[in-house]
């Protein structure tokens, strides 16, 4: 069983910034894409930024200039630069990776999707 597995998060100041780390649990051959996800308080979870294999990036516009996502296609790893926090950015944070492909000496299994377990972050104003 694939997981992906996240750190980072915590309590932050407003104007801060804040570096988040995911990296799969087990031997990866592919990830299409990667990227992250936050669900606020009362509200949808909601995508902030992904990147594909080839390094296209995609931003929500409330994080456009201040997040940068990264990832390590050899390590299977993505990451989150988050600066400038601002308080309306408190949320929990998850990883998300679409279409993986696992490769064993016997099998080879494809998820379609998968999810972290989620990493707080709160920023204080």
């Amino acid at each position: 069983q694939v997981q992906l597995v996240e750190s980072g998060g915590g309590l932050v100041q407003a104007g801060g910034s804040l570096r988040l780390s995911c990296a799969a649990s087990k031997r990866i051959f592919s990830i299409d894409s990667m990227g992250w996800y936050r669900q606020a308080p009362g509200k949808q979870r909601e995508l902030v930024a992904a990147i594909t294999r080839d390094g296209n990036t995609n931003y929500a516009d409330s994080v456009k200039g201040r997040f940068t996502v990264s990832r390590d296609n050899a390590e299977n790893t993505v990451a989150l630069q988050m600066n400038s926090l601002k308080p309306e950015d408190t949320a929990v944070y998850y990883c998300n990776a679409k279409n993986i492909v696992v490769v064993t000496t016997t099998s080879r299994r494809t998820y379609h999707e998968l999810w972290g377990q989620g990493t707080l972050v709160t920023v204080s104003s």
